[in-house]
């Protein structure tokens, strides 16, 4: 599997030890055991050896055992990817991709690492569907095992947690087929662009992803000049342009580009493996030259913030959030805080005003679990006014979740069963309730002032969520703010990689 189906994910894994601000610092756990790689042999690999009638995924050229990239946020080493693809021995009608993503960083005195393995199994012809896929996941967000098996009509997915007992979750059929495995590599091949789709490893979503062709190029490469081809993905999940960089000689992936903030490398299995001791807080925050006003704190309240390198995607006016561009690509942005009319309030159920999405269960929001909904009635009761329901529940959340980073967990039951957390246990608990409630919401990614114990006054990156309760209002559960203050900035939805790219370039040059 090339390294774009594990970079288009990895961001989510930034963002995760990105949001720290609301974490309990305390002694560094141990690190989860190692995944070790497996590897296709390298006749799997050779296109000479596969039969006429395979996808073109196969046939394209790629290092035999596969390959490793290291993962650079900011110029810093934090982590590394091994993926590999070929025909399974034995069964020539059959293809295998694997991936692999480790992740580690110094998150204040805490190390914090995640381990994120996958292999597939797709039919070796053209075209060919996913017919199984083993997802491991290991470290912050807790170890679970996910077996699936695809039909034409649907997935049937078995959760495997140390401990527990197995869970059987069945979902829509995906349209994922096996040219999607290495879009990059077919779209060179054939030197057209490439549309298909991906079933998502974290929640299992099925999306639109597109491989668009560049003009090749030549590159110095170890003091030697290469052609290479180039390739630019974009998913309807994570919407950043992702572009990879292919040595047109023999099909090395040499880098991927995502946005100006993370880059992978092609590196030796030694070096990929050999990290930097990235310290998170200090390598995502972005520095205030002052302290924000006491006016940011309080409901109804506003701050104004002159910022650089904001891109016109994320200019978009918004009830809380105003923007004024000025000279030299600067943005004044105004940020407000203030409860919902009283006159818009409307009872539960509500409708979702976007057509359904706020309401869906999902492998991680699981709002039909029975043990989510019988939460949710006993924090609810009869009450029939959706903001009073809302606030009842952030005010439970806030007050009973226990703050403790090294405690993540990646789905509302189990955040629910260990009833601790950081600030997105406490969203996406939030969120499972409130929609068990019958109240459209969503996670919000953004970043929110503090000043730590250093001293410096800065936004550091955080979520929150947003409910709908005859009006859209943002809430706070992890700082227990019934109206999310003004000190919040928002930038993206549901933990989207797409916001990505802003860390570490976003600037704030001015506090009005």
């Amino acid at each position: 599997m090339t390294s774009l189906k594990t970079f288009l994910p990895l961001s989510a894994a930034v963002l995760g030890l990105a949001l720290v601000q609301c974490k309990k610092q305390d002694a560094a756990p141990a690190a989860p055991p190692p995944v070790q790689a497996q590897r296709a042999p390298e006749s799997a690999a050779a296109p000479q050896q596969a039969p006429a009638a395979v996808s073109d995924v196969v046939k394209a050229k790629r290092p035999a055992g596969g390959e490793y990239l290291g993962l650079y946020l900011v110029d810093k080493k934090v982590g590394y990817v091994f993926n590999d693809l070929g025909i399974i021995p034995g069964r020539e009608d059959r293809v295998r991709a694997i991936n692999e993503l480790h992740f580690k960083a110094q998150v204040g005195a805490r190390l914090s690492e995640r381990i994120h393995r996958e292999e597939r199994i797709y039919e070796a012809r053209p075209g060919g569907r996913l017919v199984a896929f083993t997802i491991e996941q290991r470290g912050d967000g807790g170890t679970q095992t996910l077996v699936g098996s695809a039909t034409p009509t649907g997935i049937s997915v078995v959760r495997k947690r140390p401990g527990m007992q197995d869970e059987t979750v069945n979902l829509p059929a995906t349209t994922e087929v096996v040219e999607d495995a290495d879009q990059v590599r077919v779209a060179l091949l054939r030197r057209k662009d490439v549309s298909g789709a991906v079933l998502d490893g974290m929640d299992l979503g099925t999306y639109k992803l597109v491989t668009s062709v560049q003009p090749s190029e030549e590159r110095l490469i170890s003091g030697v000049k290469v052609k290479v081809g180039r390739a630019v993905s974009v998913s309807d999940k994570e919407k950043v342009p992702v572009t990879a960089y292919v040595a047109e000689e023999d099909g090395r992936l040499l880098e991927m580009e995502y946005g100006q903030t993370m880059k992978a490398r092609a590196e030796p299995e030694a070096v990929a493996k050999r990290l930097d001791l990235v310290e998170v807080f200090g390598l995502t925050r972005v520095v205030l030259p002052k302290a924000l006003p006491e006016s940011a704190h309080a409901i109804p309240g506003e701050v104004k913030l002159v910022m650089e390198n904001l891109p016109e995607k994320f200019q978009q006016d918004t009830y809380r959030q105003k923007f004024q561009r000025e000279k030299d690509g600067r943005v004044l942005v105004t940020l407000s805080a203030k409860p919902p009319e009283p006159k818009v309030l409307k009872p539960r159920p509500l409708a979702d005003p976007e057509g359904g999405e706020n309401l869906k269960t999902s492998i991680i929001i699981e709002s039909d679990n029975p043990r989510i909904v019988e939460q949710s009635r006993m924090l609810v009761g009869g009450e029939k006014d959706a903001y009073a329901a809302a606030k009842k529940i952030v005010t439970w959340v806030a007050s009973t979740l226990q703050k403790d980073y090294g405690a993540s967990a990646d789905r509302a039951t189990d955040v629910l069963r260990q009833r601790k957390g950081d600030c997105t246990e406490h969203s996406l608990l939030t969120v499972s309730l409130l929609r068990a409630a019958g109240i459209p919401a969503r996670r919000v990614d953004g970043v929110i002032y503090m000043v730590n114990a250093d001293g410096v006054p800065a936004l550091y990156w955080h979520e929150w969520v947003e409910a709908f309760v005859g009006e859209w209002t943002q809430m706070d559960p992890t700082f227990n703010q019934v109206v999310a203050d003004a000190t919040h900035f928002g930038v993206g939805r549901e933990g989207n990689a797409e916001i990505t790219p802003l860390i570490g370039s976003l600037k704030v040059l001015e506090v009005r």
